[in-house]
């Protein structure tokens, strides 16, 4: 079985503009994320899937694969399915370009399921949550899945809610089984071509999550466990922290 990587990488961000470029310890974090991500056994190809020549050419320059897209692509699965439909691969992964500590095992804990059931269009990843504080910020995504896997409902809210200690969470948040969505996908290729042709849904407009796209038409997505964290690149502030960790060892 066939396998490509892509990594969407955009230079427009409206709260940190260029960051797929940014220094951490003398390699662009694109090139971070691409090199931890080659490193997954039985990826066939790594590329970076980009609309800005300044990215194109940074990639190229360490050696990397990348490819040019239409720059008025409204999402990062439309600019993947784009270069998947170029590609022969059965399964294609979607890592985002500011995840420049993604731990190998994490994609492959991702890809497993996918592997295994050929029933299974598209997968993701879910992690423990270790906060009350995570679990009622909107800005980290929840997800509730059904006993085979797969999942229920992804929101911005606080699911499941905790109806017998939700006027005391803080101190009674370990008693809470709730997962935080990880934003790592696997598609099976056909699939991917054929979810921008999906008509964009309520739920997905509400709560702007494209994968409420998929749940609102039918398709079950296989949400795989993981106990490993990232820390992804959204801000300057979130930056100092992964040049922190990589400052550790």
């Amino acid at each position: 079985m066939k396998v490509a990587a892509i990594i969407p990488a955009r230079y427009a961000s409206s709260r940190f503009p260029g960051k797929p470029l940014v220094d951490i310890f003398g390699k662009p974090m694109i090139q971070r994320v691409y090199e931890r991500v080659a490193q997954v056994p039985g990826i066939s190809r790594v590329i970076v899937a980009t609309d800005d020549q300044r990215i194109y050419d940074a990639v190229n320059g360490f050696g990397g694969q990348a490819r040019m897209t239409r720059d008025n692509h409204p999402s990062g699965t439309d600019r993947l399915a784009e270069v998947a439909a170029d590609l022969d691969d059965d399964l294609v992964v979607n890592v985002q370009g500011d995840e420049p500590l993604i731990d190998p095992r994490m994609v492959e804990a991702a890809l497993a399921p996918m592997r295994h059931n050929g029933s299974i269009l598209m997968g993701t990843l879910k992690t423990p949550l270790r906060s009350a504080e995570e679990f009622l910020n909107p800005n980290v995504v929840k997800v509730v899945t059904d006993q085979e896997g797969f999942a229920l409902y992804f929101s911005r809210a606080p699911i499941p809610h905790p109806r017998d200690f939700a006027d005391e969470l803080s101190a009674e948040f370990s008693r809470m089984v709730a997962f935080k969505h990880v934003g790592l996908y696997v598609y099976r290729r056909d699939f991917l071509l054929e979810f921008p042709r999906l008509q964009p849904t309520p739920l997905e407009a509400l709560e702007k999550l494209e994968q409420l796209r998929a749940l609102e038409h039918g398709i079950r997505i296989h949400v795989a466990f993981t106990e490993l964290v990232s820390t992804g690149v959204d801000t300057p502030a979130d930056l100092e922290k992964v040049r922190a960790v990589l400052q550790q060892g």
